[in-house]
């Protein structure tokens, strides 16, 4: 499999989904639960249940969130602990081994039934994933956000085919994106892509509208693009390169984030290829070691199950 932008791992995604579709996801049978995820894992969790109470954490503050609410947990108040990782290694591992030593009942989200953390559950629910290239997760995630917002892969797809951008789209140096505030895990989950992508090469920047009133655009510039998805810009940017996009009725999670990684990967397309000439190093060199991994990692991380004829 060659090494697709973003955008493209995106379609593939739905259209995979759409013969695929995620089973559902019960979110009523948790009540009060420590939710855990790394990286975009955790702003998944966010997603997830951002309509009902749960406590966040991740891998740098689960030992401190633990101790925090340890009288909760020993008086039964908190009893359930859900472990968000798609490939239920690295963190989650030692996460749910924690969340079992205080005898809080596991529940990790996975798109590997037999991976370490798997083994050490108490409850495991599967999501199918297709192959895409490491760090992307754009199925892995999108399967567990599309279980809960039951969106229509296909409806959300003929959204993004329909996208429209200016002819000078390329020229920006910098692109900044505003979500309205009920998306801002979204824009959380579309900085850390970003960084993965671009690194330090391209300035790409993702806020939620509450973020960007606090002196986020002190710097107006003719060179930045602010994309805004959702709700008009005012305010941001400099008025001729402002871009806003209308999102269709009852647009959730799921077509937020393939709108935003869609526009991420547009933008990968009209750049340099700077992930596609790093990735193979990362994986062979550098980036598995600071994991610990005996093996070099998967450039192309493969899939579940073939999609459905």
């Amino acid at each position: 499999m060659e090494l697709v932008n973003l955008n493209q791992a995106v379609f593939d995604a739905l259209k995979f989904f759409d013969k695929n579709l995620s089973p559902k996801l019960d979110l009523s049978k948790f009540k009060l639960p420590l939710v855990i995820g790394s990286g975009n894992g955790h702003n998944t969790g966010l997603i997830l249940f951002s309509n009902q109470a749960a406590i966040f954490a991740d891998e740098s503050s689960l030992k401190k969130i633990i101790k925090t609410y340890l009288p909760l947990i020993r008086k039964k108040i908190i009893t359930q602990a859900v472990i968000i990782s798609a490939s239920g290694e690295k963190d989650s591992v030692w996460e749910t081994a924690l969340a079992r030593k205080y005898k809080l009942k596991t529940t990790l989200l996975t798109c590997s039934p037999k991976s370490s953390a798997a083994r050490l559950a108490d409850q495991v629910k599967t999501y199918q994933k297709i192959a895409e290239p490491y760090t992307y997760n754009v199925s892995t995630y999108l399967g567990m956000i599309l279980s809960a917002t039951r969106e229509n892969p296909q409806t959300i797809l003929n959204f993004l085919q329909k996208i429209k951008l200016p002819k000078n789209f390329s020229k920006y140096q910098s692109y900044s994106f505003l979500l309205p505030d009920y998306f801002a895990p979204v824009a959380a989950m579309a900085e850390v892509k970003t960084r993965e992508v671009f690194g330090p090469h391209l300035q790409v920047r993702s806020y939620s509208a509450g973020e960007a009133r606090h002196a986020k655009f002190v710097h107006r510039w003719d060179r930045e693009l602010v994309i805004s998805l959702g709700e008009k810009n005012n305010y941001f940017g400099e008025k001729a390169h402002r871009l806003d996009f209308k999102l269709p009725p009852q647009a959730d999670f799921g077509l937020m984030f393939c709108l935003i990684y869609s526009l991420i990967g547009k933008i990968q397309e009209v750049k340099p290829g700077y992930f596609k000439k790093n990735i193979k190093k990362f994986c062979a060199d550098y980036g598995a070691k600071a994991l610990g991994a005996v093996k070099p990692l998967e450039v192309i991380v493969p899939g579940t199950k073939k999609e459905k004829k």
